[in-house]
């Protein structure tokens, strides 16, 4: 119930700004002009997910079996920000996240909104204020099926199979995170 709440704050945080572009004047409309702000790939989810697939274990007939396999994407998650000026001092911020997968976990695709406003202290100086929110993105760990034998087979942590834990009890510990959600930048900027 939690996250759904927090999305509807940060919704209505950047509803008022997109009903502002929505109902921009048609001449406000032509002089918008969107550039790329930034393009990269990976994100601290990323290196969180490759992180997990550091180590391994052995299994009962001395096979060993590494992390390595299961935490790895063919596609690592790619983000695109763009910037929609409005005005010659505001504009609106987006963007995307393609997300990314392997075998046992996956990286939600993401979407960003948000805005940025400049004003002109001085003639030499900027003052600049920007907020984003990103909704999605959130990186989850699948279970694995572990057979024990005589024990019977569980739904378990892939990463804890072979832990002195239950197999109930590692499940706990599958990763659920999500990405920093909000930014908010206040910049000073003074030209000699």
């Amino acid at each position: 119930m939690r996250e759904k709440s927090g999305n509807r704050l940060g919704f209505r945080t950047v509803a008022p700004l997109l009903w502002a572009l929505v109902g921009a004047s048609p001449a406000i409309a032509q002089e918008m002009t969107t550039s790329l702000v930034d393009i990269h790939q990976g994100s601290p989810l990323s290196d969180r997910a490759r992180g997990l697939g550091n180590g391994g274990y052995e299994l009962q007939n001395g096979t060993f079996v590494s992390f390595n396999q299961w935490y790895r994407a063919s596609w690592v998650d790619m983000h695109v920000d763009l910037l929609t000026q409005i005005t010659e001092d505001t504009g609106i911020l987006w963007g995307f996240g393609t997300g990314e997968e392997g075998e046992k976990y996956r990286i939600a695709p993401s979407l960003k909104l948000g805005f940025l406003t400049q004003m002109h202290p001085s003639p030499n100086s900027t003052l600049s204020l920007s907020f984003t929110t990103t909704f999605g993105g959130k990186l989850t760990e699948k279970s694995c099926e572990a057979d024990y034998g005589d024990f019977g087979t569980y739904s378990v942590n892939c990463r804890l199979a072979a832990s002195q834990m239950a197999p109930e009890e590692t499940l706990k510990y599958l990763v659920n995170a999500k990405p920093e959600s909000q930014h908010l930048w206040l910049n000073y900027r003074v030209t000699f």
